[in-house]
Order: structure tokens, then sequence, then C-alpha cells
């Protein structure tokens, strides 16, 4: 139990990745060349269990750029793809008739799953990168054509039989991958072209027919088939248990041979369509089950974005016919004249190509406080700060068209409705000012109310007008008084006048708290002109 805890660690997984990631190593090796040639040589045979002496002798027989290469050399190289896990160091008896014999074929080698799938991998990717391969849309009837078969047969009384459902399993999926991977490499291909904005007519021409007979038939097949075959996934999937389990049973494969499937240390990768796993796959290629798209939807998107790059093209192209093309091609040969030309030779052909001349005044004037006499060098005069219309397209005429004007509607509303309502809140506090006057000291205010009275006090008592009481020097002490102080709001319909008188108190009360006012008298009335009688009223 510690060991197999031990094997399922975070850290275990992490170098068991770094591990396969290392038999990558000799592809990006300054001998990847030889190396590919030696890997080469173990891939031509199944089980090659070989030693320097025979890899040596099959490079010699094969050329290539391991050819010059000795035993001490390659015995080295050897050595390095053992240690990235390319090769594997073979267990069989050497047989040897002499003792520099053994020590030539003591060492021997054989190649690694992974060495054997990664060298395959890179053969293909040097042999057919750059071509177009062609999308088997002829598969797709097929497979659609195979699940309603195996979906007659299964819901047939007595179900299908197991050894014809294996069959039919095993061809569908093999069917389908097919199908997939040449869509996605031809599509990948497509993204190659799509990237290109430099097409030349025959280019264009040739990706124009392309793109609108070749995808187009594609996509139509596609859009055609999927409907079809999620329909007969989603008949087939309730019944897709029973089958899996029926297919274990008949025939369990490498994973029920003794000493494999039981082992925990053994993986063992099962054939295509004999997990649900597989069959999800297949269902999420033309079916939206998880809410992030099918590969049909891809395929869709794929094909809208290449036409989309196909008008870039054109666009470009009418440009060209119009006096606007593009010069990549004048400026490659420009290119290679400068590559092969002297020095002297170099600078006459930029003055010839490009214009580059003495520094030419672009007759922007400076401002009249920085008039700089004629004899100033430009090397010491002021800069002059050049307008960016001007310094990038040589024109100060603006472009564009002008901005429409912004509607402020909304905001003048809103200022509106909150200016009414802040006049009637005043014209509240008014009422409430007048309806409380004569009997502050028993009525609590609103803040709103005590704030328009505090108001009117500041502004009477700004209004006021003092006397001077006493007499005596100008060192003596003296006294002004207040005769009396008025103050009013015509538009709220409201006065308040404030008298003086030795001894009284005013006390108001509010929301906000008591405000006690000495030696004060406060009326409050009507402003003259308003309607209604005018009513005035003393508080002490």
């Amino acid at each position: 139990m510690g060991e197999q805890a031990q094997d399922s660690s975070p850290e275990t997984g992490r170098d068991d990745t770094w591990q396969r990631l290392n038999a990558y190593a000799y592809l990006s090796a300054p001998e990847r060349l030889e190396y590919i040639a030696v890997m080469r040589v173990f891939c031509g045979t199944l089980l090659a269990d070989l030693a320097v002496p025979d890899v040596l002798a099959k490079l010699a027989g094969s050329g290539g750029p391991a050819v010059p290469l000795d035993a001490e050399t390659l015995t080295a190289r050897l050595e390095r793809l053992v240690h990235w896990g390319a090769l594997l160091r073979s267990s069989h008896s050497v047989k040897a008739s002499s003792i520099t014999e053994y020590q030539r074929s003591r060492s021997r080698y054989q190649l690694s799953k992974l060495g054997e799938r990664i060298q395959r991998d890179a053969d293909e990717v040097l042999t057919g990168a750059d071509a177009a391969r062609e999308v088997s849309s002829e598969l797709l009837a097929l497979v659609e054509r195979g699940l309603r078969e195996l979906n007659e047969l299964v819901q047939r009384p007595g179900g299908i039989e197991p050894q014809d459902a294996l069959e039919r399993v095993s061809t569908l999926f093999v069917q389908f991958t097919e199908f997939a991977d040449s869509v996605r490499d031809f599509y990948a291909y497509l993204g190659q072209v799509l990237a290109r904005y430099d097409l030349d007519s025959a280019e264009y021409q040739g990706f124009k027919e392309l793109l609108l007979d070749y995808v187009e038939a594609i996509r139509e097949d596609v859009a055609f088939r999927a409907p079809r075959i999620a329909s007969v996934l989603d008949l087939l999937w309730p019944h897709l248990p029973g089958l899996l389990e029926r297919l274990d049973t008949h025939a369990r494969g490498l994973s029920g041979v003794p000493g494999a499937g039981g082992q925990p240390e053994v993986r063992v990768q099962r054939s295509r369509g004999r997990e649900k796993a597989d069959w999800e796959g297949l269902r999420g290629w033309f079916t939206d089950v998880d809410g992030q798209g099918s590969q049909v939807d891809q395929l869709r998107d794929a094909t809208m974005r290449a036409l989309q790059s196909l008008l870039t093209n054109a666009k470009r192209m009418l440009r060209s016919a119009s006096g606007e093309m593009s010069r990549r091609k004048d400026l490659l040969r420009l290119a290679r004249w400068f590559n092969v030309a002297a020095p002297e030779e170099a600078h006459d052909i930029a003055v010839a190509a490009f214009g580059l001349y003495g520094a030419r005044h672009l007759g922007v004037p400076p401002a009249s406080d920085e008039a700089v006499p004629a004899y100033t060098s430009w090397w010491n005069g002021p800069v002059v700060e050049v307008p960016v219309a001007l310094r990038e397209r040589g024109s100060r005429a603006q472009r564009g068209r002008a901005s429409a004007m912004e509607n402020h509607s909304a905001q003048k509303r809103h200022l509106q409705e909150a200016a009414r309502a802040q006049a009637e809140a005043r014209r509240a506090a008014a009422d409430e000012l007048r309806s409380a006057a004569g009997r502050f000291a028993d009525v609590r205010l609103t803040s709103a109310a005590l704030g328009l009275l505090l108001e009117l006090l500041a502004t009477a008592l700004g209004n006021a007008r003092l006397r001077r009481t006493g007499v005596g020097d100008l060192d003596e002490a003296q006294e002004f008084g207040l005769e009396s102080a008025q103050s009013e709001d015509a538009e709220l319909g409201i006065r308040l006048t404030v008298r003086r008188s030795s001894g009284a108190k005013t006390v108001l009360h509010s929301a906000d708290g008591d405000l006690v006012l000495d030696d004060l008298e406060l009326e409050i009335g009507r402003a003259a002109g308003t309607a209604g009688r005018e009513v005035e009223m003393s508080v002490s």
C-alpha cells in the first residue's frame, strides 16, 4: 500500500512527465540529424536488438549525415539516447569469439515504446508537414451508417452477437479517428495559409478555389451528417453500458491477460471504443454536451474566419490594382542589392530608393516669442513642436467625421427633478415654520425647517441696524444695541423679524438638537405682497 501511494503522489507524476518530455531532447540537440538517422535504424525493424557494429553497418548502407561516425562517437550518441529514454539497454547475452569482439558487442540497445512513437511522429512531420491533407469526408457517411446498423442490432430481440459488435465498434472508431485527424490536419494547414497577407494573384486564385469549393463542401457535408449522427447516438446511448459490458465479457483483450491487467504497475491502453470515454468523445464531436461547443461548431467558426481572411486579401488586391500595391517583392530585391553592394554604392542606393537627402523644413513656423535669427544653426536652435497629423500623415487636414452631439436630456431631467424636490422641501419647511410660530417651545422642528430658520436668521443679522449706547470718552467701553433685523423669502412667502430684548430667551427644539437664543425675540410672518393676511406673532 505504501508503494502504491508513493507511485501516485504528485512528485512521482511530475517525474514521469519530465522523463517523457525528456525523450524529445534528441530532436533539438545540435547533432539532431545524426540522432534521427540512428533512431531510423532502430525503427526499421521490430524488436531491434543492435550493437554498435550493427548500427555502424546499417548507417553505412543507408547513407546520410551519420555515415562519418566512428564507433566511439556512435557509442556516445547511443548512451545519450539511453539517458533521454529513447533507447533501452538490451539484456540479451553476448556471444563472442574474442575479447575484442566482446568489447565491441557487449553493449546492445533496443528501441523503447516512447522513442518509437516520437520518431514515428517526427518522420510524419518531416515528410508531410507542409502538404494539404485531404479530408476523408466519405468516412463520415460510413460512421453514420455504422452507428445506425449498430443501433438496430443492439435493440433487436436477443441483442447483437459479441464478435459482430466488436468488429463493428472497432471499424466505427477507426473510421471516425481517421476523419477527425484529417479535418484537424487540413484546418491546421488552412490556418497556416490564412496567416499570409502577401499572396499574389496566382496564389490568391488557388486559395479562393480551395476555400470556396473544398472547404464549403466539407462544411456542408458535416452540417448535413452531424444532426443525423447525434440523433442516432441519442438512441444508442441508453444501451451503451450493456454493450460495453458484453464486449468485455466476450474479449477482455490485453487487460484480461494474467500478469498484465491485474498488476497495478502495468498500464494497458485499450482499443478505441472499448471505454465509455471514447464514446463520450465521439458524441462531443457532434453535440455540445458541456456548454463549450462541439467540434462541428468550431468547424463552422473556422470556416467563417477563413472566408473573412479571403475578403481581407481581396481588399488588399483591389488596393494593389488602384496603385496601393504591396512592395514586398521590391523590398526583397532592394535588400539583395544592399547585401552585395559596397559601402559607397549602398549609400547611393539608399539615396535613390528612399530620397534620404539633407533635412527639409516642414514649414511649421515657431511661436512669435521664439523668433530665431537666420544665422542660428538647426543643431543649436530650439525644437519646433510638429502637430501629430502633419508628422504622421504629412497633412494638416482633419480626418474622419465629426462626432455627434452628446445628448444631455437624461442629465437635464435628473437635475430638474432634483431641483423640484428641493423646492418642495423648502416650501414644506416654510409652511412648518409658519404653523409653529408662537409655540416653538411646544413643537419639535424638522431638520429642513430648522435649516431654513437658521438661513433666515443669518440673513437678518447681516441686514441688522446697530445703535450705539452709553456716553463718555472714546477709551470708555461702548455698547451697540440691536434695534431690529429682518429677512424674507418672497418665493416661499415667509418673513423673519429679530429684535433684541434683555432677559428674553428663545428655545428651538429640533430633530438635530436644541438651539437657545439669548436676548432675542423672533417673529414669523408672511412676506409682503403674498396672498392672505399677514400674521405676526411674538415669540419669547
